[in-house]
């Protein structure tokens, strides 16, 4: 990838808490002459050096009070801020979700537009459910150019929003975007952590529980990291929409057996079941592996916000494979050549949640 960083600027980073904005957050940390800012509704569990507004993006006077002094100062936005339901899944068809999601990315940009405007670009996040997959198998390798599903998303009002704003933007689709943050809503290796240190403290072995094996791709954060920054600073990504992923694809019982030997475990027979229903009652072994490894005192609901995306992912109840491929092709024509072993990825961010008290070890 080329270097970027001479033309730098002023980024301000919404939702700079979770698995991507977190990711972005440390990358512009890292880089010289960026003035980087993060916003979140909670203050950083985490070190950093960036300024940090805690905010609320579906108030709007809050979000004029503390971003209209910002306007001639941000160059840069990154939007990774996310509302979801309780019930996440089901969620995602919900209006309201669509509502409220809308509605923070307006309170988020209305107070840095207008005449002392310094903006010069914005990134937004997306996924693979602006191709429908959440509603069923969908064309497969999907591209950017593709039609709209013709169910409502919020990821099609947002765009719609962006379009009629007087900056550039690009928007970036990656699939299960994987890395270190905790509480967030759809980390799918926290989850899978956590049931296998479960399974290592009930002496059971990783079963694996889910449907029909299918092809996948999953994407680093530190790798959606740097597309972000080469979306906001690559002339010919303007207007663009991008497809994001590690570059290979992978299933999921084939993965299995690095994530059993992470925890010393057997991966025994596969059994199909629901990880929502069958962890439901699990909080106190939770509790129990936490006192006795000694590990950052994390609720259960904390270390796993939703067992359903779980189920979701790994295709519980599916008895034919329901397989989820994109193209890349279109960002490597634009310039963005970087990508990462998924394999490799899952067991390094596996062996950061033992190595930081989050995840017991073997």
């Amino acid at each position: 990838m080329n270097d970027h960083h001479s033309s730098a600027g002023s980024v301000i980073i919404f939702g700079a808490g979770g698995v991507v904005g977190r990711a972005a957050l440390h990358m512009f940390e890292a880089l010289s002459h960026w003035r980087v800012t993060g916003v979140s509704r909670r203050t950083p569990g985490f070190a950093t050096s960036a300024e940090w507004l805690p905010l609320d993006l579906t108030n709007a006077e809050d979000c004029k009070a503390a971003l209209r002094s910002r306007a001639g100062d941000v160059t840069h936005v990154v939007y990774c801020a996310l509302y979801e339901e309780r019930d996440l899944v089901a969620g995602w068809t919900e209006r309201r979700q669509i509502d409220v999601n809308l509605a923070m990315l307006r309170n988020a940009l209305q107070p840095l537009l207008g005449e002392s405007s310094s903006l010069r670009h914005v990134t937004l996040l997306q996924g693979t459910k602006a191709y429908g997959v959440h509603h069923g198998p969908y064309k497969m390798p999907a591209k950017e150019s593709d039609p709209r599903f013709i169910a409502s998303n919020f990821y099609y009002e947002q765009e719609d929003l962006l379009r009629a704003l007087p900056v550039a933007y690009t928007v970036l689709r990656p699939q299960i975007v994987c890395g270190f943050a905790l509480g967030n809503p759809m980390n799918a290796v926290t989850a899978i952590g956590t049931y296998a240190a479960i399974c290592q403290e009930l002496g059971q072995p990783l079963r694996f529980p889910g449907g029909a094996p299918c092809f996948q791709e999953a994407v680093d954060a530190r790798l959606l990291a740097k597309a972000i920054l080469w979306a906001g600073q690559t002339p010919s990504c303007a207007g663009e929409i991008f497809n994001i992923a590690n570059g290979d694809c992978f299933s999921w019982p084939t993965l299995w057996p690095v994530f059993a030997n992470r925890f010393g475990l057997s991966v025994g027979h596969a059994h199909p079941f629901s990880m929502a229903a069958v962890m439901a009652d699990k909080g106190p072994v939770w509790d129990r592996i936490v006192h006795k490894h000694d590990l950052q005192r994390l609720s259960y609901g904390e270390i796993v916000h939703s067992w359903n995306f779980l189920d979701y992912l790994l295709r519980q109840g599916s008895t034919v494979p329901r397989h989820s491929l994109v193209s890349t092709i279109k960002a490597r024509k634009h310039g963005f050549h970087d990508c990462a072993d998924t394999e490799e990825m899952f067991d390094e961010i596996l062996a950061h949640l033992q190595d930081t008290g989050v995840l017991p070890g073997r």
